[in-house]
């Protein structure tokens, strides 16, 4: 009898000690939660932008959602608006039924069903979206005063802002840039509000003015990024030898590209070089008819010089123009240039008065950041962080929010000629011969 009174005594207790430890567990997990995202693309997770973003705030920031109780699209905003709440415990929201609350409707004056309205300092920002980047850039825009001002250099046959460059634009001003155009043939200089210079693939030459203005901008810290294509601009080869980066006259061809319809002149660079504008960047970037760089280590004015993107190996620089176009093209040593390839570089040039260096980013095409390829894989990442590390905004550089399931798979032509046989010829084949030998079978038995 004592012995079962003991045993009693033992499981109530064991019970009492295990359900405390589970109120224990469940307290610790309600302050403190942790939560994983084992999905590939980290569909449930914030950007590293937007994270850093968040970093950024200093004071409590609120999110108004103007949603009804079982309108469509609730539940994913709800779901997007605690993953903030949980990177930044300061970030508070609620619901608001616009139905039910017309006075706060009229208060925030709301036009739309699905607007979220951001107050952070006694400053709001609307958003008429679900998605994270666009949330994040309001919040960006409610933290910086001021616009930095990055201005698109024309007269020379350039990618304008209103057209090829036009989703460039967009990007950028989602951002919170003011985006201009500007014309050296009309302003003498660089105006000095310009945080940086953007040359979008220029066609013709520059007058000498033009060149000597842009010299001038270098010399006093400025910040440019200039996208030339093969065989456009000579003045421009010229005026960067001087800061260690030479542009070869050349084609870039690179099988990798053939199995995503490129026809060999679509460069892929899947691996970049060790810089705060590559740090968080592991998606490849496509440059449609691009050419190769060199690095001048020794140049005239002591500019540090370094390689941003390359090639694979299997690229090489071709030389021969006319055989490219009439499709002959193949690789020569005593003529074309090896792979890998430098297809971006940067250069920085020190400027001992101002105890500062200005800046120089070269990318040996200009396509890859206009509207038609902006948006193809790492694109878009590559040319923005570009642009905010030249503007120091360097805190800010990361990877974009992206749409759900994005991976694109990059094959060589050894590895998708493999892929054909085997899905395309072998598979069936196989299925083919069993069924054959099934049915086979059943008519030699019966």
């Amino acid at each position: 009898m004592q012995t079962k009174f003991k045993r009693g005594i033992n499981v109530v207790a064991l019970t009492v000690i295990i359900l405390g430890i589970l109120t224990f567990l469940q307290i610790l997990s309600t302050r403190h939660p942790l939560r994983f995202d084992l999905t590939e693309t980290k569909r449930y997770s914030l950007s590293e932008k937007s994270k850093k973003v968040l970093k950024l705030l200093n004071r409590p920031i609120k999110a108004i959602a103007f949603y009804g109780e079982k309108e469509f699209g609730r539940n994913e905003v709800e779901e997007l608006l605690e993953e903030y709440r949980y990177n930044y415990p300061k970030f508070s929201y609620e619901f608001v039924d616009p139905v039910k609350n017309p006075a706060m409707v009229k208060k925030y004056n709301i036009q739309s069903h699905g607007t979220i309205v951001l107050e952070y300092k006694g400053r709001k920002e609307k958003v008429i979206s679900r998605e994270e980047e666009d949330l994040t850039n309001a919040i960006l825009k409610l933290i910086r005063e001021q616009k930095k001002i990055i201005y698109f250099l024309t007269g020379h046959g350039e990618k304008g802002i209103f057209n090829k460059c036009s989703k460039l634009r967009e990007a950028l001003e989602s951002e919170n840039y003011k985006v201009k155009e500007l014309s050296l043939l009309r302003e003498e200089k660089i105006p000095e509000n310009a945080s940086c210079l953007v040359i979008p693939g220029p066609e013709k030459n520059f007058f000498n003015n033009e060149l000597q203005a842009i010299a001038d901008y270098i010399k006093n810290g400025g910040k440019i990024v200039i996208m030339i294509d093969p065989y456009r601009c000579p003045s421009m080869e010229k005026f960067l030898v001087q800061y260690g980066i030479e542009l070869d006259n050349d084609t870039i061809v690179d099988k990798t590209s053939k199995i995503l319809g490129g026809e060999y002149l679509f460069p892929v660079v899947t691996k970049y070089e060790s810089h705060p504008v590559t740090r968080n960047l592991n998606y490849a970037s496509f440059f449609p008819i691009a050419r190769s760089l060199k690095l001048k280590t020794k140049n005239e004015k002591n500019a540090e010089v370094e390689a941003l993107a390359k090639t694979g190996k299997d690229a090489w620089g071709e030389t021969n123009r006319k055989g490219l176009i009439e499709g002959k093209a193949s690789f020569d040593k005593n003529k074309d240039i090896p792979g890998p390839l430098i297809i971006g570089a940067v250069a920085s040039i020190p400027i001992q008065e101002k105890k500062k260096s200005a800046k120089l980013v070269v990318y040996g095409d200009s396509d890859f950041a206009s509207n038609d390829y902006l948006e193809v894989s790492g694109n878009k990442d590559l040319i923005l962080n570009t642009i905010g590390w030249l503007a120091e905004e360097e805190s800010l550089i990361s990877i974009r929010p992206r749409e759900w399931g994005y991976t694109p798979i990059i094959l060589s032509e050894k590895q998708s000629k493999i892929l054909f046989w085997i899905s395309v010829i072998i598979l069936p084949l196989l299925v083919a011969g069993i069924g054959i030998g099934v049915l086979t079978y059943r008519k030699w038995k019966g």
